[in-house]
């Protein structure tokens, strides 16, 4: 399998590639400049022990060329939709992982939603529903992401309006292992996305005693 991660350079993006390329899937990384994604793959590459899958660099057209199925978008969101109108015409047949969150500008305790009412649902509504959008990851720390020496501290709350293309998603999280769950349609990344900024002020609140925070969904205690 391999997949890509447009915004690979940054630092969503720059984690899940080492998490990924661990677990023995291959990334494209892509970004603006060719150049700067190659010289991020080498760096990242450097990080892992053999044996682990082969991370590459690329413009953002050719990295979403080489991917198998799964392109997953890690670009700010101030570049969202520029980005998915410049790759939409290679999406046929692909499925887009949306874990952008848009963060109010100036204000990362808060979110500003787009009219669509979340960015997963703007990424559909662009791309047309031919083309299927899974929210996911939006929760989860850069930093625990890029800290190989620890396990992913959360779970991962997935959304969509197609359930196959939810599932191969689901299924892609867990060889991070950690739990993935289905929490409906699109239209759900309403909510999830919004718990981003609500962890960000939890993890700098100087009366929490603890920072990179995430969400994990917990069963009943046995009786």
């Amino acid at each position: 399998m391999k997949i890509s991660i447009l915004g690979g350079t940054g630092p969503q993006g720059r984690g899940l590639a080492l998490r990924f390329a661990r677990a023995g899937i291959e990334v494209a990384i892509g970004s603006r400049e060719a150049a700067r994604a190659a010289e991020a793959a080498a760096q990242l590459g450097a990080l892992l022990k053999p044996g682990a899958a082969a991370i590459s660099g690329h413009d953002i057209r050719s990295a979403v060329i080489a991917a198998d199925e799964l392109v997953i978008l890690a670009v700010p969101y101030s570049a969202h939709d520029a980005t998915l109108e410049s790759i939409r015409d290679l999406l046929v047949d692909k499925v887009l992982v949306d874990i952008a969150v848009p963060l109010a500008q100036g204000d990362p305790k808060r979110v500003d939603m787009p009219a669509a009412g979340s960015a997963t649902e703007a990424a559909q509504a662009l791309l047309g529903e031919g083309i299927p959008v899974v929210g996911a990851l939006h929760n989860v720390s850069a930093t625990v992401l890029n800290d190989l020496d620890h396990g992913i501290n959360c779970d991962v709350l997935v959304c969509g309006n197609d359930l196959a293309a939810k599932e191969k998603v689901i299924e892609l999280i867990r060889k991070l292992d950690v739990a993935a769950y289905n929490c409906g349609p699109a239209e759900s990344a309403r909510c999830i996305e919004a718990i981003t900024p609500i962890l960000i002020r939890l993890n700098i609140s100087k009366k929490v005693p603890f920072s990179h925070a995430g969400i994990r969904i917990c069963p009943p205690d046995a009786h």
